[in-house]
C-alpha cells in the first residue's frame, strides 16, 4: 500500500513538475512575444495601420493569445518622442515597432540593444537608422518608403493635371526628418517644370490653419503635402482646407485622396505595415536585425478623386487617368 502510495506521489511529483515546466514555458512564449509600438501619430488615426500590422501577425500565427502589445503615441507632437521612446524601453520589449522616421530615431537613440523594426520611415540610411539598405549593420531594420525623386513626380503629376499652377507651397514638417531631403528633391524638379515652390511648415495640428493662410497670403495656387504622421493625422482637415482655398493639392498617402484631396501618390502605408509584421516574426524566430536587408517600396500608386477634380474646375486628362491606380467618382 506504501508501495503504490509511493509511486503515485512519484507520479503526481512528475506531473505537477511536468505542468511547472510547461507553464514557465507558456510564460517564456509569452515574453518572446512582448512588443511595443511607438508612433508619432495620434491612436485614432493609427487605428487601421496598426490593425493591418496585427492581422498579418496572426496570419503569421501570433494570435491575441500569445502577444503583449504596449504602444505610446506622440500625437503629433515629435518633442514627446525620446520620452515615449525611453517608456517602452524600461518595459524590456522583444522588438520595438517605429512608424514613422521620428520614431525610430527617438527609438535608436533609446536603446541599441532591443531590436528595432520600421514600419513607414524615409530614407533610413541618409538620416542614420541604418548603415546600408543591403545590410542595415545595427538593431534597426523593416521597411522604408524611400523617396529619392518622390516628391518630383507629386509635382508632375500636379502639374499635368493643374497645368496653370506656377507657384506652389509644400506644406513641410520641420520635425520629420526626411523632409530636408524631400524638398531637395522638390527643389530640383520645380527648375525643370519651371515651377517657384514656397515651404510652409507646420509643426503641430494647430499650426494647419494659420498654414493656409500663409499660402493664400503668398498667392500660391498649387501644394505639395509631404508625407508625414501628422499631416495622416489630419487628413481630412487638410483635404477641406485646400478645398475651401480651391487649392489643387497632391499628398503622399492614399487616405489623404480617399479624405476629399485632389491626388496622392506614394507607397501603400497598410501594406507597409503588414510587411513590418514579417520582420518582426524573423526576429521573434532569432534573426538577426543588422543582416536583414531593408525592404523598399516596388510600387507607388497613384489615386486621382475626380469629385475634387470637378469642384476646382479642373478636368484630368485622359493620360493621366490611365495611369492612375485608383480613380474615386
Amino acid at each position: 500500500m506504501r508501495r503504490g502510495l509511493s509511486r503515485r506521489s512519484t507520479l503526481i511529483g512528475a506531473t505537477a513538475a511536468a505542468w511547472t515546466s510547461l507553464g514557465l514555458s507558456r510564460a517564456q512564449d509569452l515574453r518572446r512575444r512582448r512588443l511595443a509600438i511607438l508612433s508619432s501619430g495620434t491612436r485614432a488615426a493609427g487605428a487601421p495601420l496598426s490593425e493591418a500590422f496585427r492581422e498579418a501577425l496572426r496570419t503569421l500565427g501570433y494570435g491575441d493569445k500569445e502577444l503583449v502589445v504596449e504602444s505610446r503615441w506622440a500625437d503629433g507632437q515629435n518633442e514627446r518622442l525620446p520620452g515615449l521612446a525611453a517608456e517602452l524601453v524600461r518595459l524590456d520589449p522583444d522588438v520595438i515597432v517605429a512608424g514613422s522616421s521620428a520614431a525610430a530615431l527617438a527609438a535608436k537613440q533609446a536603446t541599441s540593444s532591443i531590436p528595432i523594426v520600421m514600419a513607414f520611415t524615409a530614407d533610413p540610411v541618409g538620416t542614420g537608422l541604418v548603415a546600408s539598405i543591403a545590410r542595415p549593420g545595427g538593431n534597426v531594420t523593416g521597411v522604408s518608403n524611400l523617396k529619392e525623386d518622390t516628391a518630383g513626380k507629386e509635382l508632375e503629376f500636379l502639374k499635368i493635371a493643374a497645368p496653370e499652377v506656377s507657384r506652389i507651397a509644400v506644406l513641410t514638417n520641420p520635425a520629420n526628418p526626411s523632409h530636408a531631403a524631400e524638398w531637395r528633391g522638390a527643389l530640383e524638379a520645380a527648375q525643370a517644370l519651371h515651377v517657384e515652390l514656397i515651404a510652409v511648415e507646420v509643426r503641430g495640428r494647430g499650426e494647419i490653419d494659420l498654414a493656409f493662410v500663409t499660402m493664400v497670403g503668398a498667392q500660391v495656387d498649387g501644394a505639395v503635402v509631404l508625407s508625414d504622421p501628422l499631416f495622416f493625422a489630419e487628413a481630412g482637415h487638410i483635404a477641406d482646407r485646400a478645398a475651401r482655398e480651391k487649392l489643387p493639392a497632391i499628398y503622399g498617402f492614399r487616405e489623404h485622396a480617399a479624405a476629399g484631396g485632389l491626388m496622392s501618390y506614394g507607397p501603400n502605408i497598410k501594406d507597409s505595415f503588414r510587411r513590418a509584421a514579417t520582420y518582426v516574426d524573423k526576429i521573434l524566430r532569432g534573426a538577426n536585425p543588422a543582416e536583414l536587408p531593408i525592404e523598399q517600396p516596388t510600387k507607388f500608386e497613384l489615386v486621382i478623386n475626380l469629385k475634387t477634380a470637378k469642384a476646382l474646375g479642373l478636368t484630368i486628362p485622359p493620360t493621366l487617368l490611365a495611369r492612375a491606380d485608383e480613380v474615386i467618382e
